[in-house]
């Protein structure tokens, strides 16, 4: 495995931790509000699937950006690819312009 595949992997490893724990906190508040109705099992498994569903919804989301990424680097690759070829048609021209202009010159002397 490669050193940026490695952390790579580490980050997303961190990610998703970093999203489980705030998933718990946040099924922690919401079931806070809940603990005069809710028995200690209850609670305990309104935060579970609260915490699986905030994971999920983020999962979604990056993977959405990721797409979005994704899309976003195919059209910028299109653009410079075209704006090379633009370039590269003007530089010819203007070669092509030179060499007849100096075509020109030798003629005329």
């Amino acid at each position: 495995m490669e050193g940026r595949e490695l952390v790579g992997r580490i980050e997303g490893y961190l990610l998703v931790a970093a999203t489980h724990e705030e998933g718990r906190t946040a099924a922690e508040r919401f079931c806070a509000r809940l603990v005069p109705w809710l028995t200690e099992a209850q609670r305990e498994e309104v935060e579970r699937r609260f915490e699986a569903e905030y994971v999920a919804l983020a999962r979604l989301s990056w993977q959405r950006t990721a797409e979005r990424a994704e899309e976003l680097r195919t059209e910028y690759e299109e653009r410079y690819r075209a704006l090379r070829r633009r370039l590269l048609g003007c530089g010819l021209l203007a070669c092509a312009g030179l060499m007849a202009v100096a075509g020109i010159v030798v003629a005329l002397r």
